[in-house]
């Protein structure tokens, strides 16, 4: 965002002030000019507050769907560091993985051992591994941690649900069979599940016991657990339902006292998480509207996934029509800037394990997938891509779908290191979508990924810089255009996202100035010409 904080300077045809109201009018200026301590663009009679985000490029991973070193057809923390290289080519900075401790599921959302790495992908030995090698290139790795639920195989529900008077009775929520309780559950069906006499709550499933969070050995054990992972070498967590730890019901919910307990329970996490690392990385699930996302950011969170974003960058590129994201995105960069005090950083996507793939939501168009990519990889964050998104890998509910096996070779037998785990039925061909069919195809999807992250890792204002509207003259649905820029650097993206040609007008625009030389595109022999530039369709430019 960018603030006028100061304005006006003496002209020379001014009538002069007396001595005295003249200095302290100097002295007022200059104590409100260097009171902000956000870096800024200076300019004759105004300063604009930048909003940096420095930033790196997350690749989140299904371990089980990844890379198979052992031939048992399930992937592997090994795997994942057999293809550090890859992701690093491909420009990364950061990796998340989804759930890597012991469950009875194929996913691991229901934990049965928070201290433990699940057999099927190796040891703790193998993690710490994956880690170093991970730090060596540079490359930052946040696990998913689950608090809000545990597994019901886990040994303290088994405990408590086998005697009342266990401990562990009180780290659960039980009612009487008769007991009157809420039954609207937060995610659409009743949260109550019968075990003998009596019930337990678990509002996503009946496998996954809600946690007590009013207990305090509950919240005790879990700010061990973070501490315990993040002295194996871990730089952060993805936060799994984050809103939920006390929004079980869909009356509360979205509640003032619900909102305030959340947020109250996650900032001392990271308090307590910041006693071992104070750089911690925690980034939350929060699947809601800005005005819930927001306090989240203030102590508890880094970040929370813009949700609302991704759809309309889909959208976007779907209808070839501009989604105005500079405009959306000021104004929930203000609302988050004033609950964090300036201390967020956003973290843009276009689908993750929950949601269907990117390519399917987009027909099969491999030309709207790469403007959904330039939209995403040219915007302010921590932008999060799911893996197989860069090679297009197709995926519709019900969730296995989603979560297919990486495709690495081009051979519909497979190859070495392919995961067998589950049959893919959304991705057929590999010949056309692999890593192998795509990694020395410069008109690829993958090209055109590694193509925008390279920029982004080039140019700091891609990378850490606000944004800006640039309004075109006169307004052009199928193009986007907005600023990106540092206190030092400032430079406009534009993106046609139609399948026609269109010419631009550049004109200056204060404090940033004109913009006139192509600095970084996606098509050859394009440049500025007489304050016009002419767009080829789905193409992507960075004007200096």
């Amino acid at each position: 965002m960018w603030k006028r904080v100061c304005e006006g300077t003496f002209s020379s045809g001014r009538k002069a002030c007396p001595i005295v109201l003249v200095m302290l009018l100097l002295l007022l200026l200059i104590a409100a000019c260097s009171a902000s301590p956000e870096p800024a663009i200076e300019t004759e009679g105004e300063r604009y507050e930048v909003d940096e985000q420095p930033s790196t490029v997350y690749y989140e991973i299904f371990v089980r769907s990844f890379y198979d070193t052992n031939g048992d057809g399930i992937g592997d923390l090994n795997g994942v560091t057999a293809k550090l290289d890859y992701l690093k080519q491909l420009g990364v900075g950061g990796i998340w993985l989804m759930p890597i401790q012991p469950s009875p599921s194929y996913h691991g959302y229901d934990v049965t051992d928070y201290y433990a790495i699940n057999p099927d992908y190796g040891t703790l030995e193998d993690l710490q591994k994956l880690l170093a090698e991970a730090h060596k290139r540079d490359i930052k790795v946040i696990m998913d941690l689950v608090v809000n639920h545990t597994s019901t195989e886990h040994p303290w529900f088994k405990k408590a649900a086998e005697d009342a008077a266990s401990p562990y009775r009180s780290w659960y929520h039980f009612a009487g069979k008769d007991e009157r309780v809420q039954a609207d559950g937060a995610v659409g069906s009743n949260p109550w599940h019968t075990i003998g006499s009596g019930r337990y709550l678990g509002v996503f499933w009946e496998g996954m016991p809600d946690l007590n969070f009013d207990e305090p050995a509950v919240r005790d054990e879990m700010i061990q657990i973070g501490q315990f992972w993040l002295e194996q070498g871990f730089d952060g967590f993805r936060l799994d339902a984050a809103k939920h730890i006390y929004g079980d019901f869909a009356s509360t919910v979205n509640s003032d006292a619900v909102k305030n307990n959340n947020q109250r329970w996650w900032q001392q996490f990271h308090s307590g998480l910041s006693e071992v690392n104070p750089g911690v990385f925690l980034i939350g699930e929060v699947w809601d509207s800005l005005s819930v996302i927001a306090p989240y950011l203030d102590r508890a969170f880094d970040s929370a996934f813009n949700f609302d974003l991704a759809g309309k960058l889909l959208r976007a590129a779907s209808s070839e029509s501009d989604p105005d994201a500079a405009f959306s995105l000021k104004r929930a960069y203000k609302l988050y800037g004033d609950a964090s005090g300036g201390a967020f950083t956003d973290a843009p996507f276009l689908s993750n394990h929950d949601q269907n793939r990117v390519m399917s939501v987009l027909n099969g168009n491999v030309a709207h997938a790469k403007t959904a990519a330039s939209l995403l990889l040219t915007l302010p964050g921590n932008p999060f891509i799911y893996y197989g998104e860069e090679i297009g890998m197709k995926g519709m509910k019900p969730d296995e779908r989603i979560r297919e096996p990486m495709l690495w070779h081009s051979a519909i037998d497979g190859g070495k290191g392919q995961t067998t785990w589950e049959h893919s039925s959304s991705n057929v061909d590999p010949s056309l979508v692999s890593v192998e069919a795509q990694l020395n195809d410069e008109q690829s999807l993958l090209a055109h990924y590694q193509m925008l992250i390279g920029w982004r890792n080039e140019l700091p204002a891609l990378r850490d810089g606000g944004i800006e509207e640039y309004r075109l003259d006169p307004p052009m649905s199928q193009v986007s255009s907005y600023i990106r820029a540092t206190a030092k650097e400032r430079v406009l993206v534009l993106i046609n996202l139609s399948k026609e040609q269109q010419m631009v007008k550049l004109h200056e625009q204060e404090p940033f100035g004109s913009f006139d030389k192509v600095i970084r595109a996606s098509h050859e022999d394009v440049a500025v010409q007489e304050g016009r530039i002419s767009l080829p369709p789905y193409s992507v430019f960075v004007v200096k």
